[in-house]
């Protein structure tokens, strides 16, 4: 089951990858790669905020939704970035198994 949700998180970046290649008028993803990283973080923002407004009205079917809106636009800014998903898992396998409190300690400096 983790492979299949690799596997739709590439797929989606290859879309946006794709989409900022190739723009078209009708293409959400090309028009926010357009606007710039200023637009894309104000999205990404957004939908942050969604998703805590969901958490506080805990209902399941709304968090889903709204996590997914945060993940796309969260795959943006990777895409306008060039940063690929399996940048941020590799770092996530390096943290893996590490205390959060030891991990935090770590970057401080």
């Amino acid at each position: 089951m983790a492979q299949e949700k690799e596997d739709i998180i590439v797929a989606v970046y290859r879309v946006i990858q794709e989409r900022k290649s190739n723009p078209s008028e009708n293409s959400y993803t090309a028009s926010l790669m357009k606007k710039g990283v200023e637009k894309i973080l104000k999205k990404l923002g957004e939908e942050a905020t969604e998703v805590v407004i969901a958490g506080v009205g805990g209902k399941r079917e709304e968090i889903i939704y709204e996590t997914a809106d945060l993940i796309f636009h969260n795959l943006v800014l990777l895409g306008y970035y060039d940063i690929d998903p399996e940048e941020v898992y590799s770092e996530l396998r390096r943290r893996f198994g590490t205390s959060g409190i030891e991990e935090k300690q770590s970057r401080v400096g």
